[in-house]
């Protein structure tokens, strides 16, 4: 009796170790269920709007964006964001996106690919802040961006 009582305990005590296991693996990153809610947020812009506000269609906190170039080396995204994360890759292709959002020195949001496969994109004009590799957006600007839709992408465009 007593050898059942503690291999039934043993089991319940694996089987709880398993699921805390599983459930760490299977949980998403604050930077991509951010990416996924943006998403959402820029596809539902209805089509007779011309104009956004960043600020107003993220679906969470930000203090800055930076839109890097295509080519950039990791290391000199994190270099310049002044933060390191695990999950992030090179351009390797012109018309790719590669953006990042920061709250409080801490990445919130990471877009990353080709605007055709992701169903939209965002690109910065060349009157914003200049930093090594790319362009910042410092969420006080309120920089307008222009909604243009082509072939079935959502295009966001600083003014």
């Amino acid at each position: 009796m007593k050898y059942k009582k503690t291999a039934v305990i043993v089991s319940i005590i694996l089987v709880s170790l398993v699921c805390v296991m599983l459930f760490n693996f299977l949980k998403k990153d604050v930077w991509d269920v951010n990416a996924e809610l943006l998403k959402e947020e820029v596809l539902s812009i209805e089509s007779s709007v011309e104009e956004v506000n960043l600020l107003d269609i993220t679906p969470f906190d930000w203090d800055k964006v930076y839109f890097f170039e295509p080519y950039n080396q990791k290391e000199w995204i994190y270099e310049t964001v002044g933060y390191k994360w695990d999950t992030i890759s090179e351009t390797v292709n012109e018309g790719m996106n590669q953006i990042v959002f920061i709250k409080n020195n801490q990445v919130v949001c990471y877009v990353y690919g080709y605007p055709e496969n992701n169903g939209y994109g965002i690109s910065m004009s060349e009157k914003t802040t200049q930093v090594p590799g790319g362009s910042l957006l410092i969420a006080d600007e309120q920089r307008p961006f222009e909604v243009v839709r082509d072939g079935g992408v959502v295009y966001l465009k600083s003014n």
